[in-house]
């Protein structure tokens, strides 16, 4: 019995609700506490209101002085008038710092875990949209005006319930027959959802597509495509079916079903007649005076705010965000999370990262164990058994048709992900076995979705800081000097900011690899980093790579084969397998698939030099 009558507080807790104004007090204690002293009061005075006008009634009726009634009707008046834009600006603070606040518990559990799994896990898509837009206006106001929505709604309804109450001195079944008959147009109306349904995953799926679309259309990359290949009258019409849909689901959510309604109707009619008849007739009895009747008409009229209205819908807004990021965090740690190897896994040594001379790694070889590796989301493996071993201090460059397993593998090595069996090994050690930020001072990367930061060029080369020197150095190194000044932002829309094409960009990036090469990183992964560069640029460009990177490992992932010919061995994978390793001669004279594809390329490139004549891929 007891387990039955508690069952319902656990289920409270669990409510968005309940998780949103639990948040508001950890975020700022002092505010939240004002916010619901200034709710309390602005339902208490509504009530206080009606007192007073009876007490001015009765002073009336009884020709009694009108000074006392008149300045207490006044002073209640006043008060309301001046608690609504007192807590207007409290609201209005509050949600600013609830904004602020779920923003960063969001960074901590994006950012949290060593590993990147949690970022492309399909289902928590949803989840990290909401708790990322919540505050855009898409679904709803932003907190700084939602928050007084929910004030201006809450005070109302412990407005009409306070009122209510006032009628026990009417008569005692009163108000539990008011309480009820308003109380269930929450219960009733429940089929409408405004508390749940506009939040589903179905709407959220939409709401996704009418934003996406509308930001093709408003955004700058897709202008070139849309109008060169007439995208615009589909693009409307896409948009205007998007938004239709959406519509039309959070209609359905949100409206008012007729037989919810009409049950409404019923009770509320009902009980309200009820109290109304029977207080009209004690007015006719005499049982009570005009300025009882006059207080207890006002605070039955008043009852009636008690009803279903804007709260639910507000409430539902503000405490989607709060609920979302609650659920990220009950599972992001482990999604995103990366194992430490087990004592059979760690080198015969025993050594553990924090105890390896980690400054010198990799000494003699990075070595893919038997590794086996697939997506958690995902049917298959992407990785099969698979093996490779790179000498430290040469160079490696690996490829393969999309989908073989090739930016798979650099993720492996970024200890991103950990494979689901097998090692990778660095110097015969386990990466697993030493802390991920230990390995990563160790290694630097460009990928091909390389991040394009809109900060100074210097801050763009070395995030977290180097000389001058160091970044002039980097840039030469790159063929990016002479692009802009050091403090230069690389963004339009900035004082005197600028922006660069797409092979300015991707020099710029392999910069700021170079930058950190300069700081001790002994590994250079290049995952496709000059696809935007023609193919002169790109071995012009891998040839500086080597030569500032010649006492490190570079691993080099690519399609371009004159580019990759540069490499000291060249490794082809196919279908999560190593199929051919050796270097570019090698490779050819074996006639296998390394030679199909390059001389497919081949057959397919030609260039012009300066002077008019035809270079083929074969004399890059």
């Amino acid at each position: 019995m007891s387990a039955r009558l508690s069952s319902p507080i656990p289920r409270l807790r669990a409510r968005p609700e309940w998780r949103f104004f639990g948040e508001l007090r950890r975020v700022s204690p002092g505010l939240a506490t004002a916010w619901w002293i200034l709710m309390a009061l602005r339902a208490l005075f509504p009530p206080l209101l009606a007192v007073s006008v009876g007490v001015l009634v009765r002073a009336v009726d009884r020709g009694a002085s009108l000074g006392g009634p008149l300045t207490l009707l006044g002073a209640v008046f006043i008060v309301l008038q001046v608690l609504p834009p007192i807590h207007h600006a409290i609201s209005a603070n509050l949600g600013t710092r609830m904004s602020a606040a779920l923003n960063e518990r969001l960074m901590s559990i994006c950012l949290g875990p060593a590993g990147i799994g949690h970022l492309e896990r399909p289902d928590l898509t949803n989840d990290l949209t909401m708790a990322r837009d919540f505050d855009l206006g898409i679904m709803g106001p932003p907190l700084s005006i939602g928050m007084d929505f929910i004030a201006g709604s809450l005070a109302e309804m412990l407005g009409g319930i306070a009122s209510c109450l006032l009628l026990f001195a009417f008569a005692w079944w009163a108000p539990p027959v008011l309480l009820v008959a308003w109380g269930c147009t929450h219960w009733l109306l429940r089929e409408s959802g405004v508390w749940k349904d506009r939040n589903t995953a179905e709407v959220q799926r939409a709401q996704r597509r009418t934003d996406y679309a509308f930001r093709l259309a408003v955004d700058p990359p897709a202008a070139k495509e849309i109008r060169l290949f007439g995208l615009a009258p589909w693009l409307i019409d896409r948009l205007t079916e998007a938004r239709a849909r959406l519509h039309e689901l959070k209609w359905e959510a949100t409206r008012l079903r007729e037989k919810s309604v009409a049950g409404c109707l019923v009770i509320v009619l009902g009980a309200n007649a009820l109290v109304t008849i029977v207080l009209a007739a004690r007015a006719v009895d005499g049982r009570i005076d005009l300025a009882q009747l006059v207080v207890f008409a006002q605070a039955l009229f008043a009852s009636s705010a008690i009803a279903f209205g804007g709260l639910n819908w507000a409430l539902d807004g503000a405490a989607a965000p709060v609920a979302a990021i609650a659920r990220l965090e009950a599972v992001v740690v482990e999604a995103g999370a990366l194992r430490e190897a087990a004592d059979a896994e760690v080198a015969p040594s025993g050594a553990r990262g924090d105890l390896l001379d980690v400054a010198s790694m990799p000494a003699r070889e990075i070595r893919f164990r038997d590794v086996t590796f697939g997506y958690p989301t995902a049917d298959g493996t992407v990785l099969e058994h698979f093996d490779l071993t790179i000498p430290a201090g040469t160079s490696l460059a690996i490829v393969g048709q999309n989908g073989a397993g090739k930016t798979t593998i650099a993720k492996l090595l970024c200890r991103l992900y950990d494979p689901q069996s097998g090692a990778i090994e660095v110097d015969g050690v386990d990466l697993r076995s030493m802390p991920p930020e230990v390995w990563r001072q160790r290694l630097t990367a460009v990928f091909q979705d390389f991040v394009r930061y809109e900060l100074p060029l210097r801050d763009n080369v070395a995030p977290l800081g180097a000389s001058d020197a160091d970044v002039h150095a980097a840039l030469a190194a790159a063929g990016a000097d002479g692009l802009a000044e050091l403090g230069t932002t690389l963004a339009r829309g900035y004082p005197g900011g600028t922006d660069l094409s797409g092979g300015q960009w991707q020099r710029i990036a392999l910069a700021r690899s170079l930058a950190a090469v300069r700081r001790g990183a002994g590994v250079v992964l290049l995952d496709e980093p000059t696809a935007m560069l023609d193919v002169r640029g790109e071995s012009e460009i891998f040839e500086r790579v080597l030569a500032a990177t010649r006492r490190s490992t570079t691993i080099l992932i690519s399609h371009r084969f004159s580019t990759v010919r540069l490499a000291d061995r060249i490794c082809v994978v196919e279908h999560g397998r190593v199929i051919e390793l050796g270097t570019h001669d090698e490779l050819m004279a074996l006639g296998g698939r390394y030679h199909t594809m390059y001389e497919l390329q081949a057959s397919r490139f030609v260039e012009v030099d300066d002077e008019g004549e035809e270079l083929h891929l074969e004399r890059l």
